[in-house]
């Protein structure tokens, strides 16, 4: 027979609620499923700025599953939840920005620096963002096809060691605005990443991107060295030095038929499951449902077609061409490289030295999210970097 009352640990949770940390907007009511391997399931329901417990009820936004013993670790300590969720402890599916927001929103941390979820407004709408710690700001933009949660790790990492870590979503994707007949392309990505600097009020900050992240982080560079200070570039998307004949033909694709295109769940995730390691697993699995959520809107789809056809088809010579304007970029930086990177080979790194022979150079054995797979070389030698005079 079901008990009546569910587990201390969930109770303290809810009782804790920050409707402000959690940075959830709207009057909707939203449930978490709290799932207890070894005990019985209940829903936190989050709505009018507080939260309360509710036996399940259909689906709901965001799955949280740990055992009792686990549970009880995330209400006794402010950095519980994500400490689980790092050692694999804690599972967040359907929706890691919802999970993540709750936990931070439960913590029951009031420090200054706390992990606490906002909106940042820019000219193109508000884009979502994460942060955590106090000091020099550190801005980390994701890849094509990415969120914020892909920073998770480096917020997590960095915010200890004195930064003050904001990964945002760009507009397109995660829970982000969605402008449908926006361009998406390095410059427009830049834009978005000013606004943030102005909107925040932040003098100087570091900027770390990966992938698509590191091609816009570098735009930034490249168009305002003077509102940034160092840049840390996680196998940064590049312009293809020889373009194989099909590119062209995508200069024929039209993104706004991602508006129209039907996406059936199950058809697209084995695809994207089937291309990422591990994609069953932890961060990799959380990762793969943050791309599905947004893939699967009409102006989701439309934004990743878009910035996929952009870093396909920008122009690598010529006088805008990007090899020639990487000569000129002048805040100090680091590129990390991925031995077993199937997506920017290490290659590039040789190119880079030639067009930047002062730029710093990490390899690691990994792929193309170094930040996720070998989160404690990246963030000590990104920490190191950031210190230096």
């Amino acid at each position: 027979m079901a008990t009546t009352r569910a587990l201390k640990s969930l109770r303290t949770l809810v009782a804790r609620y920050d409707s402000v940390v959690a940075g959830l907007g709207g009057d909707d009511q939203v449930r978490v499923r709290l799932a207890v391997t070894d005990g019985e399931d209940w829903d936190a329901v989050l709505e009018d700025g507080s939260a309360r417990l509710s036996p399940p009820n259909g689906g709901p936004a965001a799955t949280l599953s740990a055992d009792r013993a686990t549970w009880d670790q995330i209400a006794a300590d402010a950095r519980g939840g994500m400490e689980a969720f790092e050692a694999g402890n804690l599972s967040v599916r359907s929706n890691l920005h919802l999970g993540v927001a709750f936990l931070a929103a439960t913590s029951g941390a009031r420090e200054d620096g706390r992990l606490r979820f906002s909106q940042v407004s820019t000219r193109f709408g508000e884009l979502s963002a994460v942060e955590a710690g106090e000091g020099p700001a550190v801005i980390a933009i994701h890849g094509l096809g990415g969120t914020k949660a892909s920073f998770l790790p480096t917020v997590a990492d960095l915010a200890p060691e004195g930064f003050r870590v904001i990964a945002i979503d760009l507009p397109g994707f995660g829970d982000s605005v969605k402008p449908l007949a926006a361009p998406y392309d390095a410059r427009f990505f830049a834009r978005a990443v000013e606004d943030v600097i102005s909107s925040l009020g932040l003098e100087r900050p570091h900027l770390i991107g990966n992938s698509l992240g590191g091609r816009v982080a570098l735009e930034v560079g490249l168009r305002s060295p003077a509102r940034i200070d160092r840049l840390v570039l996680l196998a940064p998307s590049m312009a293809w030095r020889r373009k194989p004949r099909w590119a062209r033909l995508l200069r024929l694709v039209r993104p706004e038929l991602g508006v129209i295109q039907p996406a059936p769940r199950m058809v697209v995730q084995a695809i994207v499951s089937g291309v990422v390691p591990g994609a069953d697993d932890g961060w990799t699995a959380s990762g793969v449902d943050e791309f599905m959520r947004a893939y699967l809107t009409p102006r989701g789809r439309a934004a990743f077609y878009a910035a996929a056809r952009q870093i396909a088809l920008e122009e690598p010579y010529g006088d805008n061409g990007f090899w020639p304007r990487l000569k000129e970029l002048r805040p100090e930086s680091l590129f990390v490289w991925g031995k077993q990177d199937q997506l920017v080979p290490l290659a590039f790194a040789r190119h880079v030295t030639d067009a930047l022979p002062t730029a710093r150079h990490l390899e690691l054995n990994c792929g193309h999210v170094p930040q996720i797979e070998r989160p404690r070389q990246v963030h000590a030698a990104v920490a190191r970097f950031l210190r230096e005079n």
